[in-house]
């Protein structure tokens, strides 16, 4: 926690500039690009931010969140805070029920890829709630860093980031990478196919790796297909093609780790 508590600043009108500025970064889904901010909604995102010690530039909250001490001291973590009425963060909000707080933060930028890094690619992959899916399986099963080419949804968008819960803080992420700047991971490119011979669990994957994962519709595109190492098929007795693009890429960073973690419990 900050030293000394910002000094809340009480916003009652709706066309207050700060709000009219906050409102177009929660609603433009790629506002934080043009702002250099992220808008973080909600308690759960608030502190796995807060937590990683990284700066808060603004924090609104409502008028009965400012008078519980932990919402309070959460708040002020930040260099500014405006307290505002549920009507007012309801209207900054794009969550179906108003959050209590909420937060715009710097945004680090479109980043730069690591070497050697476990990775996911997400080639055009475009419903928010599929990405914030796959970030979050990422974190889970060991992969530090998501690259998504160019035509893919934004990272950083509201939606992707409530639907990946935090994993964010803990990720490194770039943006609207080329598929040609993929070669500089030095890695094996993997992917999921429902039209491969070999199934996943029959498979020796490599590590580290990079798994791509492509187009809700198109699947990964065939130019990028064919540069992959292996393409695995996932078996489905139940249904072929019944998993969605999130579903598979967690099946598919689970596998590799299962095979991590049985490598390294297998004696030597």
């Amino acid at each position: 926690m900050r030293s000394e508590m910002a000094q809340p600043n009480r916003i009652t009108s709706r066309q207050n500039p700060l709000l009219v500025r906050l409102r177009k970064l929660a609603s433009d889904p790629l506002a934080y690009r043009k702002q250099g901010q992220l808008w973080l909604e909600g308690e759960h995102l608030c502190e796995a931010y807060a937590g990683r010690g990284a700066g808060v530039a603004q924090a609104v909250i409502t008028e009965a969140a400012w008078e519980q001490q932990a919402m309070r001291e959460l708040a002020s973590r930040a260099d500014a805070v405006c307290i505002v009425s549920p009507e007012l963060m309801a209207s900054l909000s794009t969550m179906d029920s108003c959050p209590p707080l909420a937060f715009a933060v710097p945004w680090s930028g479109q980043g730069v890829a690591a070497a050697r890094w476990p990775s996911i690619v997400l080639d055009r992959v475009q419903d928010a709630g599929n990405v914030g899916s796959m970030l979050r399986s990422a974190a889970a099963f060991g992969f530090r860093q998501v690259l998504a080419l160019k035509g893919t949804a934004g990272l950083w968008t509201p939606k992707v980031l409530r639907a990946a819960m935090g994993a964010h803080f803990g990720l490194r992420l770039v943006e609207a990478m080329e598929p040609a700047a993929l070669a500089g991971l030095q890695l094996p490119l993997l992917a999921a196919s429902s039209h491969a011979a070999l199934a996943i669990d029959q498979a020796s994957l490599p590590w580290p790796c990079a798994w791509v994962f492509g187009h809700e519709g198109q699947g990964v595109a065939p130019a990028l297909m064919a540069q992959c190492a292996q393409t695995l098929r996932i078996p489905q007795p139940g249904g072929e093609e019944s998993l969605n693009v999130g579903a598979a890429a967690a099946v598919c960073l689970y596998e590799s780790m299962r095979q991590r973690a049985a490598q390294a419990a297998a004696p030597t």
